[in-house]
């Protein structure tokens, strides 16, 4: 799922390739998506290449590929669903090291939680705003308060234990500790999931691949939607 921006960005990039072999220039896509500002294209760039739509080809200038359409974007993309998730439950890492439950066999039961989409950098607010499945979840992962889960789609947060497919439980809050996994909204249109650190008056938000920069905000930019509380994973 990308933003009205993410997708006309990356539609008109690969048009573009397609069309005389090389990626535009930031100042054609400024132009085609009518910012005012290359750093909204940076932005833009960024955040699709995070989510594995597109990449910068080493040492060479205006090098994109496009890697990948959304799915609405490509007839021969097949889209993934939750129903019938044959998952097991990466244990005891968000929670103060305190021993989850497994998925099946649990004497606390599960609880149906809502499903909101996908979530990685880049991620447009929809994604946390309508339902699009429901899944059972153990309900020892669970604290007080509303939880609701997020499929995780890319790498940004693997060298967390995070990896591409997972099933993020969030509880959901509007403030976090520094150090903590949140879902962060980024200028109220972009959420990310990402480890919070809180420096003065800035926020950092933290990729846990050395691939991925981190980047920083002032606290007017971020605001907190959850924080992550279990993992659940298909093998």
């Amino acid at each position: 799922m990308l933003t009205t921006k993410q997708r006309e960005l990356l539609v008109f990039i690969n048009e573009r390739i397609k069309e005389t072999g090389v990626s535009p220039s930031f100042d054609e896509m400024k132009d085609a998506l009518d910012l005012r500002s290359k750093s909204g294209i940076h932005r833009l760039i960024t955040a699709l290449e995070e989510r594995g739509f597109i990449r910068r080809l080493p040492h060479r200038a205006r090098a994109l590929e496009v890697l990948r359409l959304p799915d609405e974007a490509s007839p021969d993309a097949r889209r993934r669903t939750t129903r019938g998730f044959s998952a097991s439950i990466v244990e005891g890492r968000f929670r103060g090291g305190r021993k989850q439950s497994p998925l099946t066999g649990s004497s606390d039961g599960a609880i149906d939680l809502p499903v909101l989409g996908r979530i990685a950098a880049g991620t447009p607010i929809e994604a946390i705003e309508h339902e699009v499945d429901r899944f059972a979840a153990p309900r020892s992962m669970l604290g007080s308060g509303e939880h609701f889960i997020l499929e995780i789609q890319g790498e940004s947060m693997i060298n967390a234990g995070i990896q591409d497919g997972d099933m993020a439980i969030i509880q959901r809050c509007d403030d976090a500790s520094s150090g903590e996994i949140v879902v962060a909204l980024v200028d109220r249109e972009e959420a990310t999931l990402k480890r919070i650190r809180k420096k003065g008056a800035s926020i950092a938000l933290e990729a846990a691949n050395p691939s991925y920069e981190t980047r920083i905000y002032g606290p007017d930019r971020v605001a907190i939607q959850g924080r992550l509380v279990g993992l659940m994973r298909k093998y």
